[in-house]
């Protein structure tokens, strides 16, 4: 009999949105910890809505490390990002219990807009906007948003919303070929060949971790937060963000003018 593998560790999880999304990922969580497959030291569910589905099901129920956090997205994670970047752990410290982040399938581009709100305070001077990307070559399904966000897909049928992208594709029942980090990659490198000045890519990847959940490291974040200081310092820059997972992605520009 194999060994058991050891339970994942995080400091803080934090799950944007208390509705349907969020409610299944909550209870996903506490399937892991109970299996004793993660291990959080809290759990931090944000909804604008004090009454939203987590908070109706936590009434009452054991779940003394979850709470639901009532404030609008943006505004929570000006304030939990700020903290993170000037509590960052050292390179190679493992003192301490990584952060990570669950996304909502259906969010806007969360992690882009608050690169961006970093570099307005950080230059208030100089231009800051989303630029647009050129369609990626090699991507299936691509659909510009209204703000100028590049939606990617390597799917061209409907994907169920708890698929964890497998090795084996459960809709295609092949072998799944595509991945979308690298993916991001080789669209830094078309763009460049075209002429842009790329820097980055800042990537995002939500990976299934337990029982059905993706996720990012807050760490990553605070990492992107660099790439774009270092850009920027250094003049005029465009760095490419994407949040992605293997088969999806929302990819933007950040441009810093002069």
């Amino acid at each position: 009999m194999l060994p058991l593998a050891p339970a994942q560790r995080y400091g803080t999880i934090v799950v944007v949105g208390g509705g349907c999304y969020g409610s299944y990922y909550v209870r996903q969580l506490g399937r892991a910890a109970r299996a004793e497959a993660l291990i959080a030291e809290r759990v931090l569910v944000v909804d604008r809505d004090p009454n939203c589905r987590v908070a109706l099901e936590l009434a009452g129920a054991d779940a003394a490390n979850v709470d639901v956090v009532v404030a609008e997205w943006s505004d929570f994670f000006d304030s939990y990002l700020a903290a993170a970047a000037d509590d960052a752990p050292a390179p190679n410290d493992e003192s301490r219990a990584p952060d990570a982040i669950v996304p909502s399938p259906l969010m806007p581009h969360l992690m882009y807009e608050w690169l961006e709100r970093r570099a307005r305070a950080r230059w208030p001077h100089r231009t800051i906007e989303m630029r647009p990307l050129d369609a990626p070559s090699g991507i299936p399904w691509q659909k510009r948003g209204a703000d100028g966000t590049q939606y990617v897909s390597f799917a061209e049928w409907e994907c169920p919303v708890n698929c964890i992208e497998p090795a084996l594709c459960p809709a295609t029942r092949g072998e799944r070929s595509w991945s979308m980090p690298p993916a991001v990659l080789a669209a830094t490198e078309e763009a460049r060949r075209n002429g842009r000045n790329l820097a980055g890519p800042v990537i995002f990847h939500c990976q299934h971790r337990a029982y059905g959940v993706g996720m990012f490291d807050t760490s990553d974040v605070v990492a992107g937060d660099e790439v774009v200081r270092r850009a920027g310092e250094s003049g005029a820059a465009e760095v490419l963000v994407g949040t992605v997972s293997h088969c999806h992605g929302a990819l933007s520009v950040l441009a810093v003018g002069e």
